[in-house]
């Protein structure tokens, strides 16, 4: 008889470690999400995957997580990293500013989302009651997955951030609605909720007022000792404290996190907390990630995969459809929209906590609350995929509208400089050929870059240069020259080598990010490739040997011989035949040395 296996913290802790160091790296490595890795990993490692089978292979208990309880205190705490994160990033201006997004908008999104489900599902047969809960349970979004994608700082983000940040404010509310509605309720319900809301008030009260008081001088003796692990401590003493604060009197841990965290923001240590906790918060938030997929049985979703499918289309389609009606309404861009709404379209790890609930107060089944949990997972899977399809269809969405401009905008190419890649490096080229008299015009795929140089009166036009009828609609046979500054590396050789092929005789001229990388672009045949590393170490260089006191002279001429160095191996590489571009004497030298 095989010996059986006994779990033990460490075993676990090999699984989640080997996975963070391992097992994502090489999902990042296929450009596959880490968020999808590790959810495989807890559905290949949980007790539903390879745990089902320690009993007859004990030595499989060393890879698997056949106690899935152990770690859930450790998943919690990632989301309350996370959420801590985020208001590390707010002030209370700026929350205050979205005052109308977040009670407006996203009380409307919950709740025409939910009344919508609710409602397909009580005609379908659930009782109202049921219907009610698996709504507002189905009617959530990740907090979790969402905002580490986008952000807050964005236009997407920002609707984003409204709408999960009522859903977190909700949950304690929703959760005393369903214990009313319970059958065996009593009419303690209601007031259990009026007096978790007045104290959870005047708590935050209290968090406000003496955090004010006290973190600065906390934060600031954790300073003056000038170690690391002390601030570390302060730092997850002040989001544990905060949490369970908000959690003693009723609320979510949640709300406490958000509020320390934008405490902090108004300290003069918020970047610092920010840095020192984030590997934690990652690895944190990963293993709420495994504890996702290890909730996944995969021969059930077999078993029943043309339901969930449909299922899970259902609610992804509705949410998607009322967050874009909404957005749309309240005046927000037709990509902005698009995005946001598939952003926000899977159910949030949030819903099954609230269907854990409606199942305790007897709303639904047992069984209706697996299969919606399976759903769930699902959903919380397919969130990366869905971000990548919105900011797709942002991309289509704006298309119609931005290249759909005057005839002359777009033949403005003829007879000027054509800038592909609006950032840093493509605006202050344009600035330069600005100053010397020469028209250009600029592409750029990011609709927010297009949108904000366009109110700054720059010609550029919004596309995916990867698209071909794009570069027809260019005219780039009649432009006198090219600028490639995209920071795509793959992109520029493809993009170089196409163009060439169309326009022999075109100047090109590529942003290279190091020596190889330009070796490339010389093959693909730009005219001049420019390493942006090697040219920027070659003037920190210059700068600092200059201010060490070392005559210009040598310094200029070690710098010729290091371009020199350069040039040999970048024609090594290409295989050239000619002398590239780098080795050229540069009009900076060449007035220094004169």
């Amino acid at each position: 008889m095989a010996a059986q296996f006994q779990t033990t913290p460490l075993s676990d802790a090999l699984v989640i470690l080997g996975a963070a160091g391992i097992v994502i790296p090489a999902f990042a490595r296929f450009r596959v999400s880490p968020v999808i890795g590790f959810i495989l990993v807890g559905i290949l490692a949980g007790p539903k995957g390879l745990g089902s089978l320690v009993g007859d292979n004990p030595w499989l208990g060393y890879f698997t997580i056949t106690n899935p309880h152990a770690i859930e205190p450790f998943a919690e705490f990632g989301i309350i990293l996370l959420l801590f994160s985020i208001g590390l990033e707010l002030s209370f201006k700026r929350l205050w500013g979205m005052r109308r997004l977040v009670f407006g908008l996203g009380a409307a999104e919950l709740l025409l989302s939910a009344l919508i489900v609710g409602g397909a599902l009580f005609v379908l047969g659930q009782s109202w009651g049921g219907a009610a809960g698996l709504g507002l349970a189905l009617a959530l979004s990740s907090t979790a997955l969402v905002l580490p994608m986008v952000g807050t700082s964005s236009a997407v983000g920002r609707s984003a951030f409204a709408m999960l940040l009522f859903e977190d404010l909700a949950i304690v509310p929703i959760i005393f609605f369903l214990g009313a509605l319970a059958p065996q309720a009593s009419g303690d319900g209601w007031m259990s909720l009026g007096r978790t809301i007045i104290l959870g008030a005047a708590v935050i009260g209290a968090m406000l007022v003496l955090g004010r008081i006290l973190l600065p001088r906390l934060f600031g003796q954790a300073a003056r000792t000038k170690s690391p692990e002390l601030f570390l401590s302060v730092s997850l003493l002040v989001v544990i404290v905060a949490s369970l604060a908000s959690a003693a009197v009723g609320l979510s841990a949640i709300v406490g996190a958000i509020v320390a965290g934008i405490l902090i923001a108004e300290t003069d240590y918020s970047n610092e907390v920010e840095v020192i906790t984030a590997p934690f918060r990652g690895l944190a938030l990963g293993v709420f990630l495994i504890t996702v997929g290890m909730g996944l049985d995969v021969r059930q979703v077999l078993a029943q995969w043309e339901i969930l499918l449909l299922a899970l289309i259902a609610i992804v389609l509705v949410k998607a459809g009322v967050t874009f009606l909404l957005l749309r309404l309240s005046g927000a861009r037709k990509a902005v929209a698009a995005e946001t709404g598939l952003l926000m379209a899977s159910p949030s790890e949030t819903t099954l906590i609230v269907l854990t609930t409606a199942m305790a107060a007897g709303l639904i089944s047992a069984q209706t609350a697996a299969f919606w949990t399976i759903v769930t997972a699902l959903g919380l899977t397919i969130t990366p995929l869905l971000a990548r399809i919105g900011r797709d269809a942002a991309r289509r969405v704006d298309v119609g509208g931005d290249l759909d401009v005057p005839p002359q905008d777009l033949q403005g190419a003829t007879q000027r400089v054509v800038v592909i890649g609006f950032g840093r490096v493509g605006r202050l080229v344009a600035d330069m050929l600005t100053t010397h008299g020469r028209a250009y015009v600029a592409v750029d795929s990011n609709i927010d870059n297009v949108a904000a140089a366009r109110r700054a009166g720059f010609p550029i036009l919004f596309g995916d240069v990867s698209r071909p009828e794009l570069m027809d609609r260019l005219h780039l046979g009649s432009a006198t020259a090219l600028v490639l500054t995209m920071d795509d590396p793959v992109l520029t050789v493809r993009l170089t080598k196409k163009v060439r092929a169309w326009c022999p005789g075109l100047t090109i001229v590529a942003r290279a990010r190091d020596a190889g990388h330009a070796a490339e672009l010389y093959r693909a045949g730009a005219t001049d490739a420019v390493p942006e590393t090697l040219e920027a170490s070659l003037q920190l260089s210059e700068a600092v040997l200059v201010e060490l006191g070392i005559a210009m002279g040598p310094v200029i001429a070690s710098i010729h011989e290091k371009r020199a160095e350069l040039r040999k191996e970048i024609m090594e590489q290409g295989d050239l035949s000619r002398e590239p571009a780098l080795g050229r004497r540069r009009l900076r030298d060449a007035v220094r040395s004169s």
